[in-house]
C-alpha cells in the first residue's frame, strides 16, 4: 500500500466545482505513468495510456462533500449550502477549512446549545439550517477576508485504525488511488486506456457525463466507495458488502445497472487470479458508471466498489487489503481486457 499517496490525496481538499487542487496532484502523480493527460473544459482530468485494443474508460471522482458560504451574519458567524449529502448529526463540534481567496482559515461548527433548547426543540432532528461556522475572530475581519461563494470542507487528516484507513474524502479518493495504482502496476496491456479523475460526481455525475461523451469509450469502469454496513445492530442482509472480504463488483445502485457480461469478466479474472472479491448490490446511491453507461448511445459500463464503513463523514474507513484487491483486480483486468468481448 501506497499510504503516502492515499494520505495526500484524501487531505487534499475540493469539494464539487472547486477541485483545482486534487486535480494538480493528480496531474503531477498521473503524469509519468501516461502516454498524455490533458484537462478539458469541465476540470475532469484525462489520463491517456495508448493501445490498439478496446477503448476502456475509467472513472473516479476527485470532489468531496462539503459546502459553500452562503451569508455572513453582523457577529462575523457562515451560514453554509450544502454540496452533496450530508447526515446532519455527524457535523456537529467538527472542524472546517473555509477556504478563501488568500488563506484557509480554521473554523468550528456550532449550533444552538442543547442547555437553552426548549423540550420541542430537542425532539426535533438537527438540520442543516441550525448550523454556523465560528471562525473564532471579530465579525470585521470575517467580513474583510471571508465572501460569499467560498468554499469550506471538514478538517480531518488520514490515520490507520487497525487495519482500516480512516479519513475524510475516501469518496472518492480511495477511488483515485485505486486508479492510479491499477495504472502503476499495469506490464503488458493492448487496451486503449482512458483514466479519467471526474468532477461534480457529488451533485449529479456530471464529470463522467461529459468526459463520458467526449472520450466516447467501448467500456466504462467506475471506481467508487461502497456501504459497507456490518456493524453491530444490523441484519446480515443489511450489510451491502463487509469489511475484509476484498473488492466489490456492483451489480446495481439507484443510478445503474451493471452490465452483466462485464460483471461475469471481472469475477472471471478476480478467480483465475485469486483475488477475494464479494458481489454488491446497493439499494440506494449512485456511481460515475451511470454518466458513461449513458453518454452518446450507450456503454458497456460497471463498477468496482470499496467497501466503506461511515460514509459521508470524517471517519471514513476502509480496509487497506480491500483497496490492494481493487488494485490487482482492476490491473489484471486491464492487462486482460482485448480478450473478452462483453457485447450481447
Amino acid at each position: 500500500m501506497n499510504l503516502e499517496l492515499l494520505k495526500a490525496l484524501t487531505e487534499v481538499d475540493g469539494i464539487p466545482g472547486r477541485e483545482e487542487r486534487v486535480r494538480e496532484l493528480v496531474i503531477k502523480t498521473m503524469t509519468p505513468l501516461v502516454d498524455d493527460i490533458s484537462v478539458d473544459a469541465m476540470g475532469n482530468v484525462i489520463a491517456h495510456k495508448a493501445g490498439s485494443g478496446p477503448k476502456v474508460m475509467i472513472a473516479a471522482h476527485m470532489d468531496e462533500i462539503g459546502f459553500v458560504v452562503k451569508y455572513i451574519d453582523d457577529k462575523g458567524f457562515l451560514r453554509l449550502d450544502p454540496s452533496g449529502g450530508f447526515d446532519p448529526k455527524t457535523l456537529i463540534a467538527q472542524r472546517v477549512t473555509v477556504h478563501t481567496d488568500d488563506e484557509d482559515l480554521l473554523g468550528i461548527i456550532g449550533s444552538k446549545p442543547v442547555h437553552i433548547l426548549s423540550d420541542e426543540e430537542r425532539k426535533q432532528p438537527l438540520k442543516l439550517t441550525d448550523i454556523f461556522i465560528d471562525l473564532g475572530l471579530p465579525a470585521e475581519t470575517v467580513h474583510s477576508k471571508v465572501n460569499v461563494g467560498d468554499f469550506v470542507t471538514l478538517e480531518q487528516d488520514l490515520k490507520m485504525v487497525g487495519d482500516l484507513a480512516c479519513a475524510k474524502a475516501l469518496d472518492d479518493r480511495v477511488g483515485v488511488y485505486v486508479m492510479i495504482e491499477a495504472i502503476r502496476k499495469l506490464s503488458n496491456h493492448q487496451a486503449d486506456i482512458y483514466a479519467v479523475a471526474t468532477v461534480q460526481e457529488e451533485v449529479g455525475l456530471r464529470g463522467a457525463r461529459t468526459s463520458g461523451y467526449g472520450i466516447n469509450p467501448d467500456i466504462g469502469i467506475a471506481l467508487d466507495v461502497t456501504v459497507a454496513a456490518d456493524v453491530p445492530d444490523t441484519k446480515p442482509h443489511e450489510h451491502v458488502t463487509q469489511i475484509g472480504k476484498g473488492a466489490a463488483i456492483k451489480v446495481k445502485d439507484s443510478s445503474h445497472i451493471s452490465h452483466h457480461n462485464l460483471i461475469k469478466v471481472f469475477r472471471d479474472v478476480a478467480e483465475n487470479k485469486g483475488i477475494p472479491y464479494q458481489m454488491e448490490v446497493l439499494p440506494f446511491g449512485g456511481t460515475d458508471a451511470a454518466g458513461m453507461q449513458m453518454a452518446r448511445e450507450g456503454k458497456y459500463a460497471m463498477t468496482l466498489s470499496i467497501p466503506t464503513r461511515y460514509l459521508h463523514s470524517v471517519v471514513e474507513a476502509a480496509n487497506i487489503n480491500d483497496i490492494q484487491a481493487c488494485v490487482d483486480l482492476l490491473a489484471a483486468y486491464l492487462e486482460s481486457a482485448h480478450e473478452h468481448d462483453v457485447s450481447y
